[in-house]
């Protein structure tokens, strides 16, 4: 570890100060500080930086949080405030150079490392014990971390900490993201697996999470890429649902895999209907925003100010909005206002400022609470949580939030999460919110994606026309031998869940589309994975003779059979749709499209199964079907791939 010696005199400094006259100490120790401030001010612009973050651990735990809160706060205002704030900062200066200790989200350090790392610290290196500290820190027992991870650490911090001073010295933090993400679902046997349940999927965040990877110059990581998330970016011209049918219609397109001319794909739609603006029921809307020193960056809480504004617009003058802001302290910055009141909302909202550090569980309570007083009955109440997901203090345990935010949906007010910024995007928290909170979750990067997302498309962001919909899908063993399902991995549903109304699943809003891709395989085909079993049941002669050539041909029996469930709004008891699944049809551009982005995705999670198809077939097989584009997405996703194809190669 490289220690600086202009940190050694300050510590020196400090440590040397009066302890016996606390006007002397606080005069000697604001003295001790501006030198150093003034030091290592002069040599940012010097081509040394004041610390590399290479010769620093992963973020984690207390410091992560200190680093954070440090990005707000100056250390000459600290230090004027009085001899307390003095021995805070003591605390601060000597904690940084030491290791830090990870959260139950991370995976420990190896412990042989850290010993080395322990064995090297000078003894110099452990601060004494601060009077009366403004800042302290406890180790609180977290849950069970599933890589053995080390138990939280809690920051308690004083409000009056809690202020936006001017620019100051900047600690430089490095990547802390978390996705959610798990290994891409295996190719299933039919005749052992015949049933593939899952939970409908209309979030969208992993799209523009990867687009704002690429523009940056670098592939997005691998657990970034959720392909259902990609292939519901964009829109399709699947038919909607007569008047008098249920909230939504499946379509159904069977055609030539792009990267295997020995299997089919399997491409089933669902169109939710889209009611007219005067027939919406009335909106309370609770608009939950993080303030935290994080979001003190362009692309973050400006952006959000400006996003929020544009969706104003689209608001009806019955509507109500709330604003709940949530940093070291939670406060109301806006009672329930009606939407009309349009000047009053914008003014609450230019008067945020980020600074301070994270406390999102409270802001949920007092966003719930706040929701819950605002509906009335036939009303539609929501959280818009805006955050760049950096939960790092007073959310000392993730899974007990997210037991939380279940258990408030049964109220009848949905969560939905927008994410902001890089750098420190908790994509695994604000999935998890949004999932247990029956609502959706969308990554906003530009003011264009804004639009898209709280413009375009807010009706189906914040008025739900049905609960908890699970697809099923019974694959029929004489006519696919083999089946596999390209994303969805986290929406996983066990067979028996399918029929199980408790069974929390995805919300479809008005006007969403949903859209999956299976992968499918004909008996006898070469392309089949598995070997036979030996002791399996065999295959009759004449459906071996039909399946010789591994072909699925038109007018052939059901390749499978497609069940939906779901609620309606408010409802504990679910409906059913079910639907065949046949060979034939017209394939337009639409499915074209959408296989090529489920290939684009897969290129991007290094997949195993596209065999030599590569970036210039995906590229090809996109630029041949855009089709129609009216907003220029298909044209914006070809653009990706030729990017995401250079920084690959």
């Amino acid at each position: 570890m490289t220690r600086d010696p202009e940190f050694d005199k300050l510590r020196a400094a400090l440590q040397a100060a009066p302890a016996s006259d606390p006007a002397a100490r606080a005069e000697a120790l604001n003295r001790a500080m501006a030198a150093y401030e003034d030091s290592a001010l002069s040599r940012q612009g010097s081509a040394t930086p004041l610390r590399s973050t290479a010769d620093r651990p992963p973020t984690a735990g207390f410091a992560s949080g200190v680093r954070k809160m440090l990005r707000a706060l100056t250390l000459k205002p600290i230090l004027a405030a009085t001899t307390s704030a003095a021995a805070l900062a003591v605390g601060l200066v000597v904690f940084l150079p030491q290791a830090e200790v990870p959260t139950s989200r991370m995976a420990a350090p190896d412990p042989a490392q850290r010993s080395e790392e322990m064995a090297a610290m000078a003894p110099a290196e452990v601060a004494e014990p601060a009077p009366e500290p403004m800042m302290t820190r406890k180790t609180t027992p977290a849950p069970a971390a599933p890589q053995g991870g080390a138990a939280d650490l809690v920051l308690e911090v004083a409000p009056s900490v809690m202020s936006v001073p001017e620019p100051g010295l900047m600690v430089p933090d490095v990547d802390t993201e978390v996705f959610a993400n798990a290994g891409a679902s295996p190719v299933q046997v039919t005749a052992e697996t015949p049933v593939s349940t899952f939970s409908a999927e209309v979030d969208t965040a992993s799209y523009a999470i990867i687009r704002s990877s690429l523009m940056a110059g670098s592939l997005p990581p691998p657990d970034a890429v959720r392909v259902e998330e990609m292939l519901n970016y964009f829109p399709y011209t699947y038919p909607a649902p007569e008047a008098g049918e249920p909230p939504f219609r499946p379509s159904i397109t069977v055609m030539p895999t792009p990267w295997n001319p020995d299997t089919r794909l399997v491409q089933i739609g669902l169109q939710g209907r889209m009611p007219e603006v005067a027939a919406r029921p009335p909106l309370n809307l609770v608009l939950l925003i993080d303030t935290s020193g994080s979001m003190n960056e362009p692309g973050k809480l400006p952006l959000l100010k400006q996003s929020l504004g544009l969706m104003l617009a689209e608001l009806r003058p019955e509507d109500q909005v709330a604003i709940v802001a949530y940093a070291g302290s939670v406060g109301e910055v806006l009672a329930p206002t009606p939407a009309g009141e349009r000047a009053t909302i914008l003014a609450a909202l230019d008067r945020l400022d980020a600074g301070g550090a994270t406390a999102g569980a409270a802001g949920l309570t007092l966003a719930y609470r706040l929701a819950e007083g605002m509906t009335a009955a036939g009303e539609v109440s929501r959280i818009l949580l805006a955050t760049d997901g950096d939960f790092n203090l007073g959310v000392d345990d993730p899974e007990g939030l997210e037991a939380f935010v279940a258990r408030k949906r049964k109220t009848g007010v949905y969560l939905s999460v927008l994410g902001f910024g890089r750098g420190n995007l908790d994509d695994a928290v604000m999935q998890s919110l949004a999932q247990n909170g029956n609502g959706t979750a969308a990554y906003i990067d530009t003011l264009l994606e804004a639009r898209k997302v709280l413009v375009d498309q807010l009706t189906g962001v914040l008025f739900p026309i049905a609960d908890d919909v699970k697809v099923q899908v019974e694959w029929n063993p004489e006519q696919v031998a083999e089946y596999r399902l390209i994303g969805y991995e986290t929406r996983a549903l066990r067979r028996e869940d399918f029929n199980i109304d408790a069974v929390d699943a995805g919300e479809i809003g008005a006007g969403h589309q949903v859209t999956a891709i299976y992968e499918v395989t004909a008996p006898g085909s070469p392309a089949l994975r598995h070997d036979p079993l030996r002791y399996g049941a065999p295959v009759a002669d004449a459906m071996a003779d039909e399946a010789a050539t591994g072909d699925i041909v038109e007018g052939a029996p059901e390749l499978g059979f497609l069940r939906l469930r779901y609620k309606a709004p408010g409802e504990s008891v679910s409906a059913l749709i079910e639907a065949p699944i046949v060979a034939g049809g017209e394939v337009g551009d639409g499915a074209r499209f959408a296989s090529a982005v489920a290939g684009f995705g897969q290129l991007l999670r290094g997949s195993v199964y596209l065999g030599d198809w590569g970036w210039d077939e995906a590229i090809t097989l996109a630029e041949a079907s855009r089709g129609e584009d009216r907003f220029g997405y298909r044209n914006e996703a070809v653009t990706l791939m030729r990017l995401a194809q250079s920084l690959a190669q």
